[in-house]
């Protein structure tokens, strides 16, 4: 396993919309940012404003490098319609070498 294939991360959010976490999800593919994303319904349940909310939501998982963690938690939360979005980086202790592989090829260097 290379450098970089041991450094890859899942980058998490979610949207209140199909249609908004879709589009994300593709802006982000698109600019390279992410070689995969997946996109899934959720049922939320958390405090806000002092109160516990209970909420559908679209989740978006998004496979990068460590290093581009950064740029997209950035890129995520200029085009997000929530006041904090989520943005939640889990490094992958491991897998299919050439998955990982595929991933450090497909995203922005």
């Amino acid at each position: 396993m290379t450098a970089s294939e041991r450094h890859v991360v899942v980058v998490t959010t979610t949207h209140e919309s199909e249609e908004q976490a879709r589009a994300l999800a593709s802006a982000v593919v698109r600019e390279r940012l992410a070689a995969c994303a997946q996109v899934y319904p959720v049922r939320s349940v958390y405090w806000w404003d002092g109160e516990v909310r209970d909420a559908e939501e679209w989740r978006i998982d998004l496979k990068t490098r460590a290093e581009l963690a950064d740029r997209l938690g950035a890129f995520v939360a200029e085009r997000h319609s929530y006041e904090t979005p989520e943005v939640i980086v889990v490094p992958v202790a491991g897998g299919s070498a050439d998955y990982l592989a595929w991933v450090a090829g497909e995203t922005t260097e």
